[in-house]
């Protein structure tokens, strides 16, 4: 059998085999010293080999943040794929971007393929501007700076 009581100084919850009583110790939590009180009806505990774990002993002490002011979300959410903001309803202005240089595939200059894929997939009625972009980056193995083109979509999804 085991004796339960609380640290008198930091309330955590403590368990000690029945032959502990008396005994000085410093609180496991608070490394306050104690002595441990002598069994009686209200601190008697049965153990449980599954209750008698460090991990089942342990207090957990959660707070939950109280505010006035609306909560804000800590994750924002990905916005919906083109068929989900379909069947949504809602359209909203998005921003597609596409550069030749994710476009080229071995000997393949797929640019234009893929352009006119995604332009046909938002549809015509949905397309608000289509605009070509320059841009340059280094390329990682010659170290060059290079210039490379795209297009920046503007549409209603």
């Amino acid at each position: 059998m085991d004796i339960a009581f609380k640290c008198p100084s930091c309330h955590q919850e403590l368990e000690v085999e029945i032959g502990a009583a008396g005994q000085q110790i410093a609180c496991p939590a608070c490394s306050k010293p104690m002595t441990i009180p002598q069994p009686d009806a209200n601190n008697l505990k049965v153990g449980i080999a599954a209750h008698t774990s460090a991990a089942a002993k342990e207090e957990k002490h959660f707070s939950v943040p109280v505010t006035e002011n609306p909560v804000q979300p800590l994750i924002k959410k990905a916005l919906p794929s083109l068929e989900a903001a379909a069947k949504d309803g809602t359209r909203r202005l998005r921003i597609k971007t596409i550069r030749h240089i994710d476009c080229k595939e071995v000997g393949h200059d797929n640019f234009d393929t893929i352009v006119t894929d995604f332009l046909s997939k938002v549809g015509e009625e949905s397309i608000v501007s289509i605009t070509t972009i320059s841009y340059s980056y280094v390329e990682m193995g010659t170290q060059k700076l290079l210039v490379d083109f795209g297009v920046l979509i503007v549409y209603k999804g």
